[in-house]
């Protein structure tokens, strides 16, 4: 006949706390001189009650608890704490962790994960015998249950593969009440919920989790917020300027809650308010000894990304940079076959033949723009080729093609020849984005601008000033989601939403008059754990999501603005 073998797997029946209120009470062996417990857990929260039982004829009892992320036990008697010993840590990560608890003659041990580093013993002076009932989880809210007064709440999380005095626990027979009693508890499924999956904090902020939210540690980042979306630097020296600043160093974010970070810039607010990006040469540099074969060839890296400096290049009315070409017999350009002897290469790593002061695609130098070239057959001075020193020096300012990032020399190898450059910090004043302004002169005058694209995140801040007592900043509107700000009254702004849960309002009341013809700062952001409004220099206001409500807006008309 036919020969089979077959092991039969124990099944594992999860049990999910769902609150803090939950509990599992479970039959002990009663009055034994030897307590085992064993079972498996999973958890986001820091703290919580595991374990807890009464001693058998006494007051006392012992708590298995969960603190800061350790497993603790504190065995205790006539409010008298005999024992408190600590194993394992950063246990809330959401994994399954074992805990085996063993008490047996006068002595008191908890383990780990079976690991031996994750093992902690203590002597207590007395013989212990096991009570009737384990608790697990928490205890019953009803009757005064003295071993489960404790301040640090109960578990929220699951369990599995509990074992008391080395026999399983069925957990489908507790379901079914045939022993044991439990309330809110989910039994055969393990609902923990990964709230960092996927991260909602931006810009590089660490999430951490509990059972029913998440939390973004933001330090470091440069942002602010609940999710880290909100900058804590000004976007433009211009904007440092406008809030009382002087002149120094100062980090900037030139695209705001973008996800470009900041950097550090000087800012000088002497006259006009000038941002200086500086590289990593500034010094006037000679060189001999180059040619098309050998080229002398030099990078230039700055105190910021390629990225980092367009976004400051874009917000800018105006940029240069000042590139200075002193020659001996070095010229820039052969005039016998037209090609260039030296260039220069900008931020989108395009060839430039054109010098300092003067244009893109021209090919000449300041000085054969002005006709002032000391030979006027030629468009640099250097291109003379004169055995004295001369110099092409002047102010690039085509903001496409800046910064400088390479510059390449190739006609320093014949006799008496020799050449130095210098290359000028990135200079860049006015903020296009801070003095564009518009006037609303009546009722139904508006701007209208593309779909508001804030599905997870958004930020709107702005300047007004008016008369008015009341009137729509900006309003954007989908099937049932919207986005309204508006000055209620002379002293209320509300920034009102709808992503799903229903109508939700952020109010801000100013002791003073808003309709005063003075400029006042709005900003308000919304974000999946929270909205918030903030005017001029008074208390922000918040208003918290829905743990677990819908998060993103969804908005189809255009935006209007006014």
């Amino acid at each position: 006949g036919n020969v089979s073998f077959s092991c039969l797997e124990p099944q594992v029946v999860p049990v999910t706390f769902l609150s803090s209120s939950s509990y599992l009470a479970l039959p002990g062996p009663s009055g034994q001189d030897e307590v085992f417990v064993s079972f498996q857990f999973r958890t986001w929260n820091k703290e919580g009650l595991l374990l807890s039982s009464k001693l058998h004829q006494s007051s006392g009892g012992f708590l298995l608890y969960l603190s800061d992320g350790r497993v603790k036990i504190n065995l205790h008697k006539m409010g008298r704490v005999l024992s408190d010993i600590a194993a394992g840590a950063g246990l809330n990560n959401g994994q399954w962790h074992s805990v085996s608890l063993s008490v047996r003659r006068n002595r008191i041990s908890v383990r780990v994960d079976n690991d031996v580093t994750s093992f902690a013993h203590a002597s207590i002076p007395l013989q212990i015998y096991s009570g009737d009932v384990f608790y697990f989880g928490g205890c019953p809210s009803s009757g005064n249950i003295s071993e489960c007064n404790t301040s640090f709440g109960g578990f929220q999380g699951c369990m599995r593969l509990i074992s008391i005095g080395n026999k399983a626990v069925d957990m489908i027979s507790v379901q079914q009440n045939g022993f044991g009693n439990f309330s809110d508890l989910q039994i055969d499924l393990c609902g923990i919920t990964d709230r960092c999956l996927p991260n909602y904090c931006e810009h590089g902020g660490e999430c951490s989790q509990s059972w029913n939210s998440f939390h973004c540690n933001c330090a470091n980042t440069g942002y602010k917020g609940a999710t880290c979306h909100y900058p804590i630097y000004e976007q433009s020296c211009e904007a440092y300027k406008h809030r009382g600043n002087t002149s120094g160093f100062y980090n900037i974010d030139s695209d705001g809650s973008g996800p470009l970070g900041p950097f550090l810039v000087y800012c000088n607010m002497t006259d006009a308010t000038w941002t200086i990006i500086q590289h990593n040469n500034t010094n006037l540099t000679r060189l001999k000894s180059a040619n098309r074969e050998n080229p002398h060839t030099v990078f230039f890296k700055y105190s910021a990304s390629l990225d980092q400096l367009q976004a400051t290049i874009n917000l800018a009315d105006h940029c240069e940079q000042e590139l200075a070409y002193y020659c001996k017999k070095s010229r820039l350009l052969d005039k016998s076959d037209g090609m260039p002897l030296s260039w220069w290469i900008g931020r989108t790593n395009e060839t430039h033949t054109y010098w300092g002061g003067s244009l893109p695609s021209v090919q000449k130098c300041a000085c054969g723009l002005e006709g002032s070239c000391i030979d006027s057959q030629h468009y640099c001075n250097c291109d003379a080729d004169r055995d004295e020193w001369a110099n092409d020096t002047g102010f690039l300012s085509y903001k496409d093609h800046l910064p400088v990032t390479e510059i390449v020399i190739t006609d320093t190898d014949r006799p008496n020849s020799e050449a130095a450059y210098k290359l000028g910090p990135l200079l860049c004043r006015g903020d296009r984005t801070f003095w564009n302004s518009a006037s609303f002169n009546t009722e139904t005058s508006y701007l209208h601008f593309p779909t508001f694209h804030g599905e997870l995140s958004a930020d709107v801040s702005f300047f007004f000033k008016t008369t008015a007592s009341s009137g729509v900043f900006l309003e954007n509107l989908g099937i049932q989601d919207f986005i309204r700000i508006e000055l209620h009254s002379p002293s209320e702004v509300i920034f009102s939403f709808d992503v799903g849960n229903g109508p939700s309002e952020v109010i801000v009341q100013s002791r003073n008059s808003l309709n005063d013809n003075q400029w006042h700062y709005v900003k308000a952001e919304r974000n999946v754990k929270e909205a918030s409004l903030q005017i001029d220099q008074l208390p922000q206001r918040s208003h918290s999501a829905p743990p677990d409500g819908h998060i993103r807006l969804q908005l189809n008309s255009q935006l209007f603005v006014g």
